[in-house]
């Protein structure tokens, strides 16, 4: 079991910056891949970003790509994103998700969230213009 919880969402005029966090607690953090979903209001969630369980491979949505940035610390059990640039069409509801069962990844499968068997509750980030 993992237990994810997202934290740093708010609001912010476009042009400005957030941090996103997610504390993980349960299994061994380091042993997986962890991801960052979004969906907006009256969309389907879509793919963010993504990370190797070692932090060594990242993986970004081309609509973020440049201005987002994911890390992990996994002393800390704690994925980040950190967001620059932000635009009101990044509003949206923030998820991060582990994927504890996926032993290898690569662009491809990272994107697809049926991979990911742990979700957060999501934090909501506004972006006004």
């Amino acid at each position: 079991q993992v237990q994810l919880e997202e934290s740093g969402g708010g609001l912010v005029q476009a042009g400005g910056s957030l941090r996103l966090s997610c504390a993980a607690s349960g299994r061994t953090f380091s042993s997986y891949a962890m991801g960052w979903f979004r969906q907006a209001p009256g969309k389907e969630r879509e793919f963010v970003s993504a990370i190797s369980w070692s932090g060594g491979s990242t993986y970004y949505a081309d609509s973020v790509k440049g201005r987002f940035t994911i890390s992990r610390d996994n002393a800390k059990n704690t994925v980040y994103l950190q967001m620059n640039s932000l635009k009101p069409e990044d509003t949206a509801v923030y998820y991060c998700a582990a994927a504890t069962q996926l032993d290898a990844i690569n662009a491809r499968l990272v994107r697809r969230g049926a991979e990911y068997d742990y979700w957060g509750q999501g934090t909501q980030v506004t972006v006004s213009s």
